[in-house]
C-alpha cells in the first residue's frame, strides 16, 4: 500500500474527487467514484475495474486496513482529514471513504443475451440515481442476472447509485439497450418482456404464468413507461392495490415483482 499524507485540499493529486456532483465532467476524465467502506473492500481486488486511488480519513483507514493490504502496491491511498475530505470534494462522504476507477468499457447489450440469462430487467428514463442505485440492489437480491438501461437513465456507475446499490452496480452486469428497438433484440433471444404498470386493464402479476426468460421493463417514476414501450412489450402488468393508491416508487415495485418471478423461478 502506498500512503499520501495530503496536507493541501488543493493538492493536484486529488482532481478525480472534485466537482464530484458533475456526471459528464467525470466521464470525460474516464473516472467513476465509489463510496462506502463495504464498496470499496469489494472493488479491492476486482479484476473487473481498475482502482486509481482511495481517499481516505484515518478512521475508515483503521477500518479498512486488512483489505487495503491488497492494493497493488502502485495505487495511492490519500489520507485526508474530515475538513479536507468534504472540501475536496464538495459533498460529505460519511464513512470517509472513497475510491476513483477507471470507467470500464460499455458492454454490447448482445453479450448479456445468451443462454444462461434468464431474468434480465430494462429501465426506461430512470432518471434518480438513488432509484437505480435501488433497482439494482434489489435486482441483485432477487436472482436478475443483468440489467439495461436506455440512454435517459442515471448512470448505474454515478456515485449516488453506487452508493444506494451497496455495489451492486458493481458486480450485477449491465448494458446501454435503445428502446424500443432493443426489445426486438430482447424478444428474438426468447425472452418474454413483461412491462409493470399501474394501468387497471394490465393483467394481475401472480396470474401471469413465468416464461423461462423474462425481461422487466420498469419506466420513470412520474410517466411510467412510454406508450411506444407499452406497444412492443408481450404483456403489461400491473401490482394490485388499495383502491384510491396511484403507485408505489419504481424501486418498491420492482423489488416486488422481481421477488414473484425469482419465486416462481424457485418452484419450476
Amino acid at each position: 500500500m502506498k500512503l499520501d499524507r495530503i496536507t493541501d485540499a488543493d493538492d493536484p493529486r486529488l482532481v478525480d474527487y472534485r466537482d464530484v456532483r458533475d456526471p459528464r465532467r467525470l466521464r470525460e476524465q474516464g473516472v467513476f467514484l465509489a463510496e462506502g467502506r463495504t464498496v470499496v473492500r469489494g472493488l479491492i481486488g476486482d479484476a473487473r475495474y481498475q482502482l486509481r486511488s482511495l481517499l481516505v480519513t484515518a478512521t475508515a483507514l483503521d477500518a479498512l486496513g486488512d483489505a487495503l493490504e491488497q492494493l497493488a502496491a502502485r495505487t495511492p491511498v490519500y489520507l485526508v482529514d474530515r475538513a479536507q475530505l468534504d472540501r475536496v470534494s464538495g459533498v460529505r462522504f460519511h464513512q470517509g471513504c472513497v475510491g476513483a476507477v477507471d470507467l470500464p468499457p460499455e458492454r454490447d447489450p448482445e453479450s448479456l443475451t445468451g443462454p444462461e440469462m434468464r431474468h434480465v430487467v430494462v429501465l426506461e428514463a430512470v432518471t434518480d440515481p438513488d432509484n437505480v442505485g435501488s433497482i439494482f440492489r434489489n435486482a441483485s437480491a432477487f436472482g436478475m442476472q443483468a440489467v439495461f438501461v436506455d440512454a435517459r437513465c442515471a448512470s448505474p456507475l454515478y456515485r449516488k447509485a453506487v452508493r444506494t446499490s451497496l455495489g451492486a452496480t458493481l458486480r450485477l452486469p449491465f448494458a446501454r439497450l435503445e428502446l424500443p428497438a432493443g426489445l426486438a433484440q430482447l424478444r428474438d433471444r426468447g425472452f418474454r418482456v413483461l412491462a409493470l404498470t399501474p394501468a387497471d386493464d394490465a393483467v394481475e402479476l401472480a396470474a401471469e404464468p413465468l416464461a423461462e426468460r423474462t425481461a422487466l421493463l420498469l419506466g420513470s417514476e412520474g410517466e411510467g413507461l412510454s406508450a411506444a414501450v407499452l406497444a412492443v412489450a408481450d404483456v403489461r402488468v400491473r401490482i394490485p392495490m388499495v383502491a384510491g393508491s396511484d403507485s408505489v416508487n419504481v424501486a418498491t415495485a420492482g423489488a416486488i415483482a422481481m421477488q414473484r418471478i425469482y419465486a416462481a423461478a424457485a418452484d419450476r
